[in-house]
Parts: structure tokens; C-alpha cells; sequence
């Protein structure tokens, strides 16, 4: 069962899925499409999950299941990465590579593969203030508080001692 995104409860568990490109209006609109199809119906071992989803920054794509509602099962994860892997095929966007890491510079997204960030930093295009995203948060709260995060307070902070 889908609810609005802001309407989830803070504990809810979270699956953040980065894509390749910036996303069209278009491509948006199918993938909202897609996603509203695949909530509504969405289950583990027949009962329904309470679950949202939304795209932000035109990058990624965010979905989310209340637990304390329905457990979500291996089965129902599954099915979840399936919808994300249809989209992949459907609109030629990769959801899954974890070899760039996006960092948000003067309000825009920025895309750097890992092994140019190094560079990046030297040159000075990447600060240690400067807020990258932490896509492996695991719930709403995490979500809100921890997935966009300075540099210097995430994992790259060895680029900044």
C-alpha cells in the first residue's frame, strides 16, 4: 500500500538508488508511474506493505517500507530490486553503479568516480565541507539527519587529515 513519503514513520527502512544521469521530467514520470503501480500492490508472504517512494534532486530515486507495519521479506526485497532493474532496462539508466560518489556543489549535483576524487581534492573542486551523500542510511530518521553529509564527516574524510 503506498502513503506519501512524509507520511512514513521515521523508523522505516530505506533503499536509496543513485542513477547514471540527471532524470528527465520524462523519465521521472514513467518511474513514478512505475513505483505508484508497484506499492500499491506491493507484499511479503500476502500482506500488503506500507511503503512510499520519492525522487530527489532528479538523481535519485528513494523507496521506503514501515516495518512496524509488515516485515518486509527476502522475497518482497527482491521484487523491489526486480521494479529498479526493469527501470534500468526500460529507460537505459544505471541504478546500481557504486564507482561515482555525488557531491552537492553550489546547489548542484556533481558526479566524480572514485578514482578521480583524489585529484578533485587537490585541486580544490571537493572541500572538506562540502556535502556528499551517504546512500547506505538505513531508515527515514538516518535518512533525514546522515545522508547528506560533509566530507570531511563521511568515509572520504582520509582525503582531507
Amino acid at each position: 500500500m503506498y502513503i506519501p513519503f512524509d507520511e512514513m514513520a521515521d523508523t522505516s527502512r530505506v533503499w536509496i538508488y543513485q542513477a547514471d544521469k540527471q532524470l528527465s521530467t520524462a523519465e521521472q514520470s514513467q518511474i513514478e508511474s512505475k513505483c505508484n503501480s508497484f506499492l500499491q500492490e506491493w507484499a511479503a508472504h500476502g500482506q500488503a506493505l506500507k511503503s512510499s517512494f520519492q525522487i530527489i534532486h532528479d538523481k535519485f530515486l528513494v523507496i521506503s517500507v514501515d516495518e512496524s507495519f509488515n516485515q518486509a521479506s527476502g522475497c518482497s526485497i527482491d521484487a523491489s530490486v526486480a521494479l529498479v532493474k526493469n527501470l534500468e532496462q526500460e529507460l537505459g539508466i544505471n541504478f546500481f553503479d557504486r564507482t561515482k560518489i555525488c557531491f552537492l556543489v553550489n546547489d548542484e549535483i556533481v558526479e566524480i568516480p572514485l578514482n578521480g576524487i583524489k585529484s578533485e581534492v587537490e585541486n580544490g573542486n571537493i572541500k572538506s565541507d562540502t556535502l556528499t551523500f551517504n546512500n547506505l542510511v538505513s531508515d527515514i530518521r538516518s535518512f533525514q539527519t546522515d545522508w547528506k553529509v560533509e566530507a570531511k564527516n563521511s568515509w572520504l574524510k582520509r582525503y582531507f587529515q
